[in-house]
């Protein structure tokens, strides 16, 4: 009778998981917006023809991380909510809001930048940057600031709950 195993059910440590997708998500995300796209933008490369379609399969494939991130996040700090009582409902908040500024840049802002900067002429070497372009990247790095100082914030409180 002793060789009969127990099937227990083990609740799975969220903190951690929050904490490494935040941290990844945080750093990719300064990586390529205070740094990667900076220098493009300084070097020229927002004036060739092909910068729009480069920069869409980049943040494409980045926006999808992001979402993804996102629901990871969110997941936990629900999960993390339900069975703690010491948690806090801001950080749901700032989870959902999290997942908002994803989703607005995922499906509206990064196809409308892509859409405004598409050249059209086949024959042209380099393009100008239409006026409306920066609109949208003044919209793009403020919700960028505002996804990473709510991250930093939920990075820091889930650090400290973790202590």
């Amino acid at each position: 009778m002793n060789a009969i195993s127990k099937v227990e059910f083990k609740q799975l440590n969220w903190q951690p998981v929050i904490l490494g997708t935040l941290g990844f998500w945080l750093s990719a995300s300064f990586i390529l917006d205070w740094v990667i796209m900076p220098s493009l933008y300084v070097s020229g490369m927002m004036t060739q023809a092909s910068f729009t379609t480069a920069g869409y399969v980049i943040f494409w494939n980045f926006n999808r991380l992001e979402l993804l991130s996102a629901a990871v996040i969110l997941t936990g700090v629900l999960a993390i909510n339900q069975a703690r009582s010491q948690w806090s409902f801001h950080s749901v908040v700032l989870s959902v809001l999290l997942l908002a500024v994803t989703l607005v840049d995922t499906y509206f802002l990064t196809p409308q930048m892509c859409a405004t900067g598409v050249n059209l002429n086949l024959f042209a070497a380099e393009t100008t940057i239409p006026a409306t372009m920066n609109l949208l990247h003044g919209g793009y790095w403020a919700l960028e600031a505002l996804k990473l100082a709510m991250g930093g914030v939920l990075l820091n409180w889930c650090w400290r709950q973790q202590a």
